[in-house]
């Protein structure tokens, strides 16, 4: 069995998978086809494989490519993790929208910083989805790019390929909530269902236990009210708790970055991303200091952040989806799936992040019904920009890219039509050299 790491590069996720990997014994013979078009970061992600491999005392034949057809070919798995543009691209989408006005916190899913990274990723999709057609047709490609929702609803459009998009948000949203109700993560029941990073915790339990009343009287605590502000004011207006963070929902609601005094008080990390960045860096780095040039003090800052060496599974579904596969050992994950009914008062072909079970048949979407009207609400407001953008992508009009940016809520609640018009303007000829030939007016 061959899995391809395409975006091997990002270091951390392709150390995190490959871990996963070695957990099972029924992979203990599988080619691992690693891809990166920079040769640095291949090289350190090759090393990183050959250490697992030999620590873990696996049979892999770990191969390295710069080529997509050579890395895909013959492939059962294909586990996208590409970012396009890197830190300089990260720092266009921030730095132009504030010279008109509009801050961001993270600038990877929703928004102008969502829909600008996902136009740099759509002729890379592309390209992906071409070649999966062509070199491995009945490879299941698992996605961890973000934009997630506007990259997988490209995908679905452009492709027949088997896709899913996958997340680690919903398993550390339910760690976190059972950390302020005082409850083992491992104990707890719970559904989630929405779109992704704005997914709601509809059912939170344990042995039967509604566990949403404690969860009202924790936030009333300073202390545990400051670990999660914004998410915990969502939960105070529309009565659930939403999925990934504080720093992203601030800026998918139009609310809080407005008025600079709430701001301050519910701490709304501006530019936060920019800081992930630098720190990434850092960190990338040391591994390329520690694997490639033999220095033994830089583990220290990989360790620092990201842990040792252990037996303990990662909280991404990947390598879990591929064993359920495998081996029929059905399991619950959570995926980005188009919703075609799953979910009744959303749009059927826009993208959600719902349950489903895994076995030999594959990735099964669970049934939701309908979310509460409120919450339905809120995902719809981005579903719709979504919608526009992905149209623009692939009809090649940049006009569905500005009504997308106009429909934003934090754009529209901070600048006028006329700005907005001017910022989109502006970031598209900024990103011209990742576009290609995305846009033919």
């Amino acid at each position: 069995m061959k899995i391809s790491f395409i975006g091997a590069g990002s270091v951390v996720f392709t150390r995190n998978l490959l871990r996963d990997l070695a957990l099972f014994s029924e992979f203990d013979e599988t080619e691992i086809a690693l891809m990166d078009i920079d040769p640095e970061r291949l090289e350190v992600a090759k090393k990183i494989a050959e250490e697992i491999k030999e620590k873990k005392n696996k049979n892999w034949n770990i191969k390295g490519y710069m080529d997509l057809k050579s890395a895909i070919e013959n492939s059962k798995y294909v586990i996208n993790t590409v970012q396009i543009g890197g830190k300089s691209a990260t720092y266009v989408d921030f730095d132009i929208p504030e010279k008109y006005g509009l801050k961001q916190t993270i600038g990877d899913t929703h928004g102008i910083g969502g829909i600008m990274r996902f136009l740099r990723t759509a002729p890379f999709l592309r390209e992906l989805t071409r070649n999966i057609e062509e070199y491995a047709p009945s490879a299941l490609l698992l996605n961890f790019t973000n934009p997630m929702s506007m990259n997988q609803w490209y995908i679905n459009d452009i492709s027949e390929i088997d896709t899913v998009g996958l997340c680690h948000s919903i398993p550390y949203t339910i760690e976190q909530i059972s950390s302020y109700v005082g409850v083992p993560s491992k104990e707890v029941n719970y559904k989630v269902a929405g779109i992704n990073h704005m997914a709601w915790v509809l059912v939170f339990e344990r042995n039967g236990e509604d566990l949403y009343p404690l969860l009202f009287k924790a936030m009333e605590k300073k202390e545990i009210w400051e670990k999660d502000p914004v998410r915990f004011e969502i939960l105070r207006m529309f009565h659930y708790f939403v999925t990934e963070s504080s720093e992203h929902n601030a800026e998918y609601v139009p609310y809080f970055i407005k008025d600079e005094e709430l701001v301050k008080k519910l701490n709304i990390p501006i530019r936060e991303y920019i800081r992930r960045v630098e720190e990434n860096e850092k960190v990338f780095d040391a591994f390329r200091d520690y694997y490639l040039r033999g220095n033994k003090e830089a583990y220290g800052v990989v360790k620092e952040h990201y842990g040792d060496e252990d037996d303990d599974a990662s909280k991404e579904y990947a390598i879990q989806i591929i064993h359920g596969i495998e081996t029929n050992n059905s399991k619950l994950v959570y995926s980005i799936v188009r919703n075609d009914g799953i979910i009744d008062n959303l749009p059927m072909d826009c993208m959600v992040e719902v349950p489903c079970y895994v076995d030999r048949n594959g990735v099964s979407p669970l049934k939701i019904g309908y979310l509460p009207d409120q919450l339905a609400s809120l995902n719809l407001s981005h579903i719709n920009v979504q919608r526009l953008a992905v149209k623009g992508a692939i009809e090649g009009d940049k006009d569905y890219i500005h009504y997308a940016a106009l429909l934003d809520p934090l754009a529209s609640s901070l600048l006028s039509p006329e700005k907005i018009h001017m910022m989109v303007e502006e970031l598209l000829k900024a990103h011209e050299e990742y576009l290609k030939d995305l846009f033919r007016k």
